[in-house]
C-alpha cells in the first residue's frame, strides 16, 4: 500500500485519535485479496485449485463493488464529506479502491492467461468456437438449437423499445444489425441465461474441450436474427449497489421490508460496466450514458472472462492430480464411542470442541440436531440461524422435531446479505411445519450461531447446547474453518436460557449473564475490561500475553486499547485474515505487536481470542470479529472455553498459525504484507495441512480407533496361523 507512516521523531507523544494511526478498511480489504490470488499464482497450488483462487478473487471483486464500493458512492453522492477513522473522504476512498482493484485485475488476466496454458498441456482447453473442427462446430450448434435457443430473449433498443432493464452480474451481448441492403443500424441487447439449466462453459465431445456460452451465442446469431445482417457482437455486464438496506426503519411487517429491500437492490444504481476488449468507443459511451454512470471510472475493460467466478465450474473437472489431495474430516475422538446417545457422551465429557472442517459437521453438530429431533426426552430446541444450505440437513430435522411434538423455536435472521430470499423460504416453511419463527431484535442482526436444547433425563431438567464461530452450512463446514462447542456445562446453559428470552422477546433491561459474552451489550466492555486487566498484571518476571484470531479488526476503541497493552509491554499476536486497521511494529507505540494473515485451502473463519490473566489463563469463541458492527450492531455470542483439553486443543490452534513458515503474511508498518518461507529442513507443510495430519492423529489414537485396529491385527494373526 502506498501509505506513508508519520514522522516518528516528530512526535513527543502518540495521540491515539489521529488518523495516520489507523489504516483504512476498504484498502486492508482489497489487500487480502491480493494474498488470495497469490495461491493462484503460486506453482506449488494445484492446477485446478490455482483456477480455484482466480474464481475466488472474481467472486470476492463483484462483492466488493456491490457491498463497498456501492456504500461509498452513496456516501459520495449525498454529499457526506466525514473522514473515515484512517482520516480519508469518500472520494478519496473510491479513487484510492479503483487503482489498488485495477492492479489486482491486471494481475488477475495475467494469472488467467498462464493457466489456460498449463490447462492445455493437461489436456483442458477453452477455446473459441471458430478453433473446433467443423464436425465440432455442426454438433454444438445442433446442440444449440435444441438445448440454448429456446432460453433466449432478444431485445430491441430504439425508440419504440426503451433500454431493457440489466440486472446484476448478467453477461449480455450488444448485437448491432441491419437489414440487408440498408444502412439504419439497429441495437439489441441479449441475455445470456447461465444459471438456469445452462452451464456457462459447455463441454464439446467426450474430451476436456469447452467453449463458452457467450461464445456458442455469438456464433448462431444468424438463427436469432434471422434475415438480418450482423454487424457486431460485444459483451458486457453490470454491477449493481448492494447496499440498499435501511437501517433504523421501523416496519410493521418485517418480511414485507426486506422483500422490498431485495426489489430495491435488483434496481440499485450500477457501479461498474464490464466490457470486452473489442467494443467499440462509440457503444462503450451508450451503454455508460444508458446506465448513469462515469465512462472514465466505472468502466472495466476485461480482456479475458468476463465474470471470473464462472471458473468454478472449470475447477470442479474431476483430475484427482490437479487438485488438492482429497480431504474427509473425521470423526470427533471423543463422539466416536461405542455410546450411541450423543446426549449421554457429553454429559460424561461436559464439554467437546469441534473443528470444522477437520472434523466432521455431519457426525457432530447434525448429528446434534438430528438425535434431538427424535429423541423422546427432547422436549424444546432453540437456535439461531444465519446462513444455511440447500443441502444441509439442518431445516429437515428442525421439522422432524416440531413433527415429533417438541417445541421448537427458531431466530431466522432476514437480512444475512445475499441469502435475504433463501432464509424468507426457510422461515415461511419451517411456520408452515408449526415452528415457532421469530426475525431477532428490532435495529440488529443476529449474528450469533448456537443451538440449544432441553432434555428430560434421569435426574431430571438438562439443558445442552451447541455455540459456534461458523453458520449451520453444510457446504461451509466443508469449506471454512471454524470451530464449536458442544457442552451441558450449567452455568452457560442458563446464560442461554436468558439469552433466547431476549431473542424472542427482543427486549432485556435486566439480563445477567455468568459466562456468556454477548454483543451489543457486554462483549466489547468486557474485551476492554480484559486488554486493562493484562496491561495491570504485567510485568518483567510474569509478561502479559494477548492473542487473538478474527476475521477483522476494524473497531477503533479495540485497537486504541491493543495499542497501550504494547507501549506497557505487553505482548500482543494478532492472525486477523483480512481488514486490519492497527499498523504494527511502530517503534513506541506498536512494537509489542504481530499481525499475521492466515491464507490457504479452507477460508479462516474461527474466532478465538486468549489472555494470559497472570497465568489464570483464558480462552473464548464466538461469532463475533473485532468491528464495530459486531460489537455495537449484532446480536453476537462468545463463550468461554474451560478444561485444560480443551485449552490445550486451542493452545495447538494458536501457536501453529502464528509459527507457520508456509501459508502465513506478516503485515508490515504501512499496510503490506510479506509471505514467509520455509528454509531447508523446516517443516514446509502449510497451516491447514498440519491441522489435517494433527486431526487424522487423533482419532487413530482414540480408543475405539485403538480397538478396531487391534482386532484387525488379531484376526490377520489368526489367519497366518490357520
Amino acid at each position: 500500500m502506498a501509505e506513508l507512516l508519520p514522522n516518528l521523531e516528530a512526535l513527543e507523544a502518540f495521540d491515539l485519535n489521529k488518523p495516520e494511526w489507523y489504516l483504512n478498511r476498504e484498502l486492508t480489504w482489497l489487500e487480502f485479496n491480493r494474498r488470495v490470488l497469490h495461491e493462484g499464482l503460486d506453482p506449488q497450488t494445484p492446477l485446478l485449485e490455482r483456477v480455484f483462487f482466480v474464481a475466488v478473487v472474481g467472486s470476492n471483486l463483484d462483492e466488493f463493488f456491490m457491498k463497498r464500493i456501492g456504500g461509498l458512492k452513496q456516501q459520495l453522492g449525498a454529499g457526506l464529506k466525514r473522514p473515515s477513522i484512517d482520516g480519508m473522504l469518500p472520494k478519496q476512498q473510491l479513487e484510492a479502491c479503483y487503482a489498488i482493484a485495477q492492479e489486482i485485475l491486471n494481475q488477475q488476466e495475467e494469472l488467467e492467461e498462464t493457466l489456460r496454458s498449463l490447462l492445455i498441456e493437461e489436456g483442458i482447453k477453452i477455446c473459441q468456437f471458430g478453433d473446433l473442427s467443423k464436425e465440432q462446430q455442426q454438433e454444438m450448434t445442433k446442440y444449440f438449437r435444441k438445448e440454448l435457443y429456446p432460453l433466449l430473449i432478444p431485445q430491441g433498443i430504439d425508440p419504440a423499445h426503451p433500454f431493457p432493464f440489466i440486472s446484476n452480474l448478467s453477461l449480455n451481448w450488444l448485437v448491432a444489425t441491419s437489414e440487408k441492403g440498408r444502412n439504419q443500424i439497429f441495437l439489441n441487447r441479449l441475455k445470456i441465461p447461465t444459471g438456469i439449466g445452462a452451464p456457462r462453459f459447455i463441454k464439446v465431445g467426450g474430451k476436456h474441450l469447452y467453449i463458452t456460452f457467450e461464445d456458442l451465442i455469438a456464433n448462431n446469431l444468424e438463427m436469432i436474427f434471422p434475415g438480418l445482417t450482423v454487424h457486431s457482437c460485444e459483451l458486457f455486464r453490470v454491477t449493481r449497489n448492494a447496499s440498499t438496506e435501511r437501517t433504523g426503519e421501523q416496519a410493521n411487517d418485517l418480511l414485507v421490508m426486506i422483500e422490498s429491500a431485495l426489489r430495491e437492490r435488483k434496481f440499485a444504481d450500477i457501479v461498474r460496466l464490464e466490457v470486452g476488449k473489442c467494443m467499440t468507443p462509440q457503444h462503450r459511451g451508450m451503454l455508460a450514458a444508458e446506465l448513469g454512470i462515469d465512462q472514465n471510472k466505472d468502466v472495466v475493460e476485461v480482456p479475458g472472462i468476463i465474470g471470473k467466478k464462472d471458473l468454478f465450474e472449470i475447477w470442479k473437472i474431476d483430475r484427482p492430480h490437479l487438485h488438492y489431495p482429497p480431504h474427509q474430516p473425521c470423526d470427533h475422538p471423543k463422539l466416536l464411542t461405542e455410546d450411541p446417545n450423543i446426549f449421554h457422551i457429553i454429559r460424561v465429557q461436559k464439554s467437546i470442541l469441534l473443528q470444522h472442517p477437520y472434523e466432521s459437521f455431519d457426525t457432530s453438530v447434525e448429528r446434534f440436531l438430528k438425535e434431538a429431533s427424535t429423541d423422546p426426552k427432547v422436549l424444546v430446541i432453540k437456535m439461531t440461524l444465519y446462513r444455511t444450505s440447500s443441502d444441509s440437513r439442518i431445516i429437515e430435522y428442525l421439522i422432524d422435531a416440531a413433527q415429533n411434538g417438541k417445541q421448537v423455536a427458531v431466530v431466522v435472521e432476514l437480512m444475512a446479505r445475499f441469502d435475504e430470499s433463501a432464509n424468507i423460504r426457510w422461515a415461511e416453511a419451517m411456520e408452515e411445519a408449526g415452528i415457532h419463527v421469530t426475525y431477532g431484535v428490532v435495529g440488529l442482526k443476529t449474528h450469533s450461531k448456537v443451538l440449544f436444547i432441553v432434555r428430560r433425563d434421569y435426574n431430571g431438567l438438562q439443558r445442552y447446547a451447541h455455540i459456534g464461530t461458523g453458520n449451520y452450512h453444510a457446504g461451509t463446514a466443508r469449506q471454512y474453518s471454524d470451530i464449536g462447542l458442544l457442552t451441558n456445562d450449567p452455568v452457560i446453559c442458563e446464560d442461554l436460557t436468558e439469552f433466547f428470552n431476549y431473542l424472542t422477546t427482543g427486549y432485556a433491561p435486566v439480563r445477567k449473564y455468568q459466562k456468556l459474552l454477548p454483543s451489543p451489550n457486554m462483549l466489547k466492555k468486557a474485551l476492554l475490561a480484559k486488554i486493562d486487566r493484562e496491561i495491570s498484571l504485567h510485568n518483567k518476571t510474569n509478561p502479559g500475553l494477548i492473542q487473538f484470531k478474527t476475521n477483522a479488526l476494524e473497531d477503533k476503541q479495540i485497537t486504541e486499547a491493543l495499542y497501550r497493552a504494547s507501549q506497557a509491554g505487553v505482548h500482543v499476536d494478532l492472525i486477523v485474515r483480512d481488514s486490519c486497521r492497527l499498523r504494527p511494529g511502530i517503534p513506541g507505540l506498536s512494537e509489542n505487536i504481530s499481525v499475521v494473515s492466515v491464507v490457504g485451502r479452507f477460508l479462516e473463519h474461527s474466532r478465538i481470542y486468549y489472555f494470559k490473566n497472570g497465568g489464570n489463563h483464558e480462552y473464548f469463541i464466538g461469532s463475533a470479529d473485532l468491528m464495530k458492527r459486531n460489537l455495537e450492531e449484532r446480536v453476537e455470542v462468545v463463550v468461554p472455553v474451560e478444561g485444560k483439553d480443551l485449552q490445550a486443543t486451542l493452545r495447538e490452534i494458536l501457536d501453529v498459525q502464528i509459527r507457520n513458515k508456509r501459508s502465513v503474511w506478516d503485515m508490515q508498518s504501512d499496510g503490506s504484507y510479506i509471505q514467509r518461507h520455509s528454509d531447508d529442513g523446516e517443516d514446509s507443510r502449510t497451516v491447514q495441512e498440519i491441522l489435517i495430519d494433527l486431526a487424522e492423529q487423533r482419532i487413530a489414537a482414540s480408543p475405539l480407533a485403538r480397538r478396531k485396529k487391534r482386532k484387525k491385527l488379531e484376526k490377520q494373526s489368526q489367519r497366518k496361523r490357520n
